[in-house]
């Protein structure tokens, strides 16, 4: 898998069979850094310094049953979260935080069901960044848009032209000049400012 595909993971987990087994079914080629907490403060510390793509939890956890962790995580960014639950809590819980887009599993569960599962949360997660990508590029065309027409209404004020003139006049500076309309645009707003 290339380098810019692989999955960065983070694993809250104070079980060290449990992380053997899971770092066994993450392979370098396909997921990468994986680093591994004991608990969701550390967890949360990690997450607010650097980017991962996805979080696995382990309940319960050190300091929490891991349930807050998963679904804060879930809620607040975009990344996948799978949270492992004992049997005995897992319908209460998994009831509770699937509602915000976080994968559950009851332990025990077996190696297939984890590597399906966690296959389905890279694709889900491979979908999201790419719906992520398309949104920041629209929020950059919006506020292109956004300064263009405040160019080109300050050369309506300005200079007294109409909109269609104001808007040639910025069309035709860009292409004398060959820049990009945003960058013309940000000239204008700058020199009627001072």
């Amino acid at each position: 898998m290339p380098k810019e595909l692989q999955m960065s993971v983070l694993i809250a987990s104070s079980n060290e069979k449990f992380d053997r087994v899971l770092l066994s079914l993450l392979p370098a080629n396909e997921y990468g850094p994986v680093e591994v907490v004991t608990s969701a403060g550390a967890a949360r510390r990690k997450l607010d310094h650097q980017p991962f793509d996805l979080l696995i939890v382990n309940a319960p956890l050190k300091d929490e049953r891991g349930a807050n962790l998963a679904v804060d995580t879930a809620s607040e960014t975009g990344i996948g979260v799978l949270l492992f639950l004992d049997a005995q809590v897992f319908d209460e819980i998994s009831a509770k935080t699937e509602e915000y887009g976080v994968l559950t599993l009851s332990k025990p569960t077996s190696k297939s069901i984890v590597s399906q599962s966690l296959k389905l949360i890279c694709a889900t997660r491979q979908r999201l960044k790419k719906m992520e990508v398309k949104a920041q590029s629209f929020e950059e065309k919006i506020e292109e848009i956004k300064l263009v027409n405040r160019a080109k209404l300050l050369l309506m004020e300005k200079e007294g032209l109409d909109e269609e003139s104001a808007h040639k006049a910025l069309e035709k500076l860009a292409m004398d000049t060959r820049c990009p309309k945003k960058k013309i645009a940000e000239k204008i707003i700058a020199r009627y400012k001072e």
